[in-house]
């Protein structure tokens, strides 16, 4: 039932006891999320994305399971469960009861306070004569040192380099092992969000913030666990971009059998990660989750703007080397942001990479020079990001089966451009934005960026554009689209 049109109140009785599998996505469904779910046995899957529900999650049954219910794009509900990545839903308090306890700190805080301070005024009265007169020594003293002290704040404070912070947003309270704990309910599998050798991310929220948080715990008992750690916060520290992902607090302390213990605390991005959107399918079972064109230019603009920061703005410049969708987020406006940078860079005469061996990188979004001898330079994110972009416009992955015999997704790009480069095209990406006809979208829009696309996976990274052209290059693109679709 899902992309219809139904409006109105979900009904509160739901006659099919047997039902498995419930969609009402993308609707216009309004009001509480009914009790009913809660009580059907043998409900396995319920999705009410995408409508304009509003109030506090049912607890019971199937919402007991995060997994299994699928709640984006409906801004106004609310849940008191930490299995669900939602706000708390707001509690009622009295104010009768409030007034009455601060009267009684009040009282409690007088009988404490009174007794000495009369005592401490006595005592003052008889020395105040003497008082007065040392008081009027000292206060010329401190002013006389005040003066001083401002001109040399003033002479140096042109040298310091203040560092900008990394968020804009209010900070965090510190954080604490124990805190993380309960955010996350004892790490629960129900509150992680990926796993990997180096650490896993959880979904969480700490008793002093409303907001919902990622917190990526690291692995440090081994050794790549430990330098990711250590690298992010090195990279972190030295960027901020609006596509960057960027934490707002850190912990690095012991966990309760004295092991050391290290996490960062993202804000946490509400629309995933870009792999879960391209390939919804096999994530969450349920397709039809998909980006229009307009959506996958701009994610593609955006990445291609983070990389021009960290390759071109950057000193010495910053290597991601792990670029692909997984690592690309999406926020509740679907900005994307790059994040995991715990294979990353700077490209110093410190470290110059010779082989595959001192960095890290995925199969298939891998620059060809990491076995051949190349030295490794920024061009390497450059080819990552060319399969990357035919990715978005294909919705094939580069590790797809037909990827075979020396098969690849640039080559079998190539082979399709331009005369028959409309078929390669992902289904799902509609162009409806468009009002013109298909073959005009195609020459205008699809054959540039397929183009920009295979002149970023050449196999000779001298041959490749830097990442300052492809960004102005898909702007430009992104710009032409987004002004013809409104002006119609």
């Amino acid at each position: 039932m899902e992309v219809n049109k139904f409006h109105g109140q979900i009904p509160a009785r739901w006659q099919l006891a047997s039902t498995l599998q419930i969609n009402l996505s993308h609707n216009d469904l309004s009001g509480a999320v009914p009790e009913l779910f809660g009580y059907l046995p043998k409900l396995e899957q319920l999705d009410l994305s995408y409508n304009n529900l509003e109030g506090a999650i049912p607890t019971s049954g199937i919402f007991e399971n995060s997994a299994a219910v699928v709640l984006d794009g409906n801004k106004g509900l609310c849940s008191n469960s930490s299995r669900l990545a939602l706000p708390i839903c707001p509690g009622i308090s009295s104010s009768a009861t409030k007034t009455k306890h601060h009267m009684s700190l009040l009282a409690t805080l007088l009988l404490i306070v009174l007794p000495p301070l009369t005592i401490a005024s006595l005592v003052l009265l008889c020395f105040l004569p003497a008082l007065w007169k040392r008081a009027v020594f000292l206060f010329f003293q401190l002013a006389v040192v005040s003066k001083k002290m401002f001109h040399f704040v003033s002479h140096h404070k042109r040298k310091e380099v203040h560092t900008v912070p990394c968020n804009d947003e209010k900070k965090l309270k510190r954080v604490s092992y124990q805190d993380i704990l309960k955010a996350t309910n004892w790490f629960s599998s129900l509150h992680t969000i990926s796993s990997t050798s180096t650490g896993s991310v959880y979904v969480g929220r700490f008793k002093f913030d409303r907001r919902l948080v990622a917190i990526k715990v690291f692995n440090v008992s081994e050794p790549t666990g430990s330098d990711s750690y250590f690298i992010e916060c090195e990279v972190l520290r030295n960027t901020r971009h609006r596509n960057i992902m960027c934490p707002v607090t850190v912990c690095s302390t012991f966990d309760s059998q004295n092991h050391e213990f290290k996490a960062l605390i993202f804000k946490f991005m509400v629309n995933g990660s870009l792999d879960r959107w391209l390939h919804s399918e096999q994530h969450s079972g349920i397709p039809g989750r998909g980006l229009n064109f307009g959506q996958r230019i701009c994610i593609a603009a955006d990445v291609a703007s983070a990389l021009d920061y960290v390759h071109n703005q950057l000193t010495p410049p910053l290597i991601h080397f792990d670029l692909k969708p997984e690592n690309i987020l999406l926020d509740d406006d679907m900005t994307a942001r790059l994040s995991d940078f715990g294979s990353a860079k700077f490209l110093s005469n410190m470290f110059i990479p010779k082989s595959l061996d001192d960095v890290g990188g995925t199969v298939g979004y891998m620059a060809p020079e990491y076995g051949l001898g190349y030295e490794i330079t920024v061009g390497v994110d450059a080819y990552s990001f060319g399969v990357l972009l035919l990715e978005l416009l294909t919705g094939k992955r580069p590790t797809d089966d037909m990827f075979v015999d020396g098969l690849t997704l640039p080559s079998f790009s190539e082979s399709m451009f331009p005369e028959r480069v409309a078929e390669i095209l992902d289904p799902r990406m509609g162009h409806e934005e468009y009002q013109g006809c298909a073959e005009v979208w195609t020459q205008r829009y699809i054959v540039p960026l397929v183009a920009l696309g295979l002149s970023c996976t050449v196999k000779s990274p001298k041959d490749r554009p830097g990442m300052k052209d492809v960004c102005a290059k898909l702007s430009a693109i992104r710009d032409a689209f987004l002004e013809h679709r409104d002006d119609d």
